[in-house]
């Protein structure tokens, strides 16, 4: 049986009330608590259960993760749904109604943050956002498997496989057994940069900072493997 929330007819404050009528400063009522607008992210990408969520914000602690659930879901913005033991957490068309709030934060954070810092670079978190844009109607084969090798990265995260099957996709970080389908050798920074629309696939290849091994029809296809936001660089206007 699925059990869903009802929204409240007063939501109930997160943050620190600002006493002001104007609906931005009642949004941030919702929002202004650490953690809470980066779970509706991984909520609008796609992920639906605990250890999901724990997996896109590893760093926020399970006790934590399970507050903002609450309170999102006390808000009328997720529901929580039950079908014995499986529980899943999804938006509301409240919650839906934050994806365009979501995408402008991204699209803003890569035109006028500036350049990453050595600690925002993670490839368990690149690894993981990558595999869920994963397009299966572009990859050949009824399965695929792709090998990533950061050559500077500690030797427990260095080597990473999206395992690409007709009906989803596995992120290993340990060796799945399978054939190699292609390898990609790169830099983390590089990569990442890449994921987030501020450098090319093709200049990254050319400049050797990418480097993909494998048969030429599938190192030719591989960027078209994958789904990714439209960014525009730092300081630049949008097209």
């Amino acid at each position: 049986m699925l059990v869903a929330a009802v929204r409240p007819a007063y939501y109930p404050i997160m943050g620190p009330p600002y006493q002001q009528f104007c609906p931005v400063a009642k949004a941030m009522e919702l929002f202004d608590e650490r953690w809470t607008l980066l779970v509706v992210r991984e909520l609008v990408l796609g992920s639906e259960r605990f250890n999901d969520l724990r997996r896109g914000l590893p760093r926020m602690s399970p006790t934590l993760l399970s507050k903002r659930l609450h309170g999102l879901a006390a808000a009328g913005i997720v529901q929580r749904l039950e079908d014995g033991t499986d529980v899943r957490y999804v938006l509301t068309p409240a919650g839906r109604d934050l994806e365009t709030v979501v995408d402008a934060l991204g699209a803003w954070g890569t035109r006028w943050t500036g350049r990453l810092g050595d600690a925002d670079l993670d490839p368990r978190l690149l690894m993981w956002d990558m595999h869920r844009h994963v397009d299966r109607a572009a990859v050949p084969g009824s399965r695929t498997v792709v090998e990533f090798v950061f050559p500077a990265v500690t030797h427990a995260a260095r080597r990473w496989w999206l395992v690409i099957g007709p009906h989803e996709v596995d992120v290993c970080d340990e060796n799945p057994g399978f054939e190699v389908s292609v390898r990609v050798t790169a830099g983390l920074r590089e990569l990442t940069e890449i994921r987030r629309g501020e450098a090319t696939w093709s200049d990254a290849v050319r400049s050797g900072t990418v480097v993909v091994d494998g048969p030429s029809v599938l190192r030719r296809s591989l960027p078209r493997w994958f789904r990714f936001p439209l960014a525009v660089p730092a300081g630049q206007p949008a097209g």
